[in-house]
């Protein structure tokens, strides 16, 4: 009798165990991962995320369970263990007066010591380790027992709500993913060697990609290398021998009149064929991209045209620069080296930690090398602007400002473009 009722104790506290394990496994899961294992039919993962997505009446559920055992455990205990090792005691000459309230305080110490190690912390460390396969093993039985236990699982779960409902507490809002959290977890990814340096660097190439608008990558309409109809025939020969681009834009007498891109390859077949350089023939009609379209949505214009290159324009119709599939692949991995020698590094660390920067570099590059916090709304997409709006003016070279922790000195100016940055951390 007395082996049957420990064993009714150990099976108590091992349910409770299983209640405690299920309850930290499904809300430690991530939806994601459910997801996943529910398309691969890994069995219980519908019901597993069934029970996510109704976190009140999953919580009912465990918690009728987990105080029923309570209730029970502490019936045996007291009524039966604790009766039966107090008339122990007194058969070894201890007082009635001392053996029942020594008998229940070991049975209690003993059951609540088992409770915690065995019913609550050991399975709950379990259920973090692998919250998903948990939750998708122990989620069919805790289906049913909700359904068994329904109305009082109805009862506690609108009795919660009302009170909540009463302290003001929102609903839970649906669980969302930031950009910062997939950021956190790429680092993770990382530092236990899951991703490259190389390849965390891509995917953050990525998301910044997302949120730039094409003026971030376009190139600019002063650095276009273009071809002007009106031009010489020698002085056309001249820029596109000069050029390290295959891909020219084509004006007639002014930037300010594109009418669209020619290809130097398309040049040198018609020269190989001989007769008088005839180049309007030549040119080919390029999308037209408006400066505030996003990056991303530049990659689908691009994708439709065979030469893979955009003209911007602004609001008013005037040119402000070219996009290319390139300039959206360095957004994402880097600068390529030219033809003329290797790339230029927008941050040069030097020896006394100071750091020498391109006024070119993206300013969300910049704000993640350097840990600074940018506004998410802002009119500036790179370094040069990033100080312009420091300074308020167009600065000198030599001067200074603080801010974000760190000191910046104009190094050298490209007529009034803030071309290189000293950056010191304060």
């Amino acid at each position: 009798m007395l082996i049957t009722e420990i064993l009714i104790v150990v099976a108590l506290i091992a349910v409770n165990g299983l209640l405690a394990m299920s309850e930290l496994a499904v809300v430690s899961s991530r939806p994601s991962r459910l997801k996943a294992m529910a398309n691969r039919k890994v069995r219980g993962a519908r019901r597993a995320i069934a029970l996510t997505t109704d976190p009140g009446r999953f919580l009912s559920t465990v918690q009728i369970g987990i105080t029923l055992i309570g209730v029970l455990a502490g019936a045996v205990s007291g009524a039966t263990l604790g009766e039966r090792l107090a008339h122990w005691l007194i058969g070894r000459d201890v007082s009635e007066a001392l053996a029942v309230p020594l008998s229940v305080g070991l049975v209690v110490t003993a059951i609540t010591y088992f409770s915690l190690i065995i019913g609550e912390l050991v399975p709950k460390q379990i259920a973090l380790r692998r919250p998903e396969i948990i939750a998708c093993a122990l989620a069919p039985t805790m289906t049913h027992f909700a359904r068994f236990s329904f109305p009082l699982v109805w009862l506690l779960d609108k009795s919660s709500k009302a009170v909540l409902t009463l302290l003001r507490q929102r609903a839970v809002a649906e669980s969302t993913v930031t950009e910062e959290e997939i950021r956190t977890l790429v680092a993770e990814a990382e530092s236990s060697g899951i991703l490259t340096p190389e390849e965390r660097s891509m995917i953050a190439g990525v998301m910044r990609l997302g949120d730039r608008p094409v003026r971030a990558v376009m190139t600019p309409r002063l650095k276009v290398d273009y071809i002007d109809l009106a031009d010489d025939a020698a002085t056309i020969r001249r820029r596109i021998a000069e050029s390290p681009h295959s891909r020219l834009p084509v004006c007639d007498g002014s930037l300010d009149v594109v009418i669209g891109v020619i290809q130097a390859k398309d040049v040198v077949d018609a020269q190989l064929e001989g007769g008088i350089l005839n180049l309007r023939p030549l040119v080919r009609t390029a999308p037209i991209v408006p400066e505030t379209m996003d990056a991303l949505e530049v990659v689908a214009v691009l994708r439709e045209t065979s030469i893979h290159i955009g003209l911007v324009h602004d609001e008013y119709g005037h040119f402000e620069g070219v996009v290319t599939s390139t300039d959206i692949l360095e957004a994402i991995v880097g600068e390529f080296g030219s033809a003329t020698g290797a790339a230029d590094a927008n941050v040069v660390i030097r020896a006394d930690g100071s750091a020498l920067v391109e006024g070119s570099m993206p300013a969300d590059e910049f704000a993640e090398t350097f840990h600074i916090h940018l506004p998410p709304t802002r009119d500036y997409h790179t370094v040069a602007g990033f100080l312009l709006t420091l300074f308020r003016r167009i600065p000198d070279v030599g001067e200074l400002v603080e801010a974000h922790g760190c000191r910046f000195e104009i190094v050298d100016l490209d007529g009034r473009r803030i071309d290189k940055v000293l950056v010191t951390k304060l």
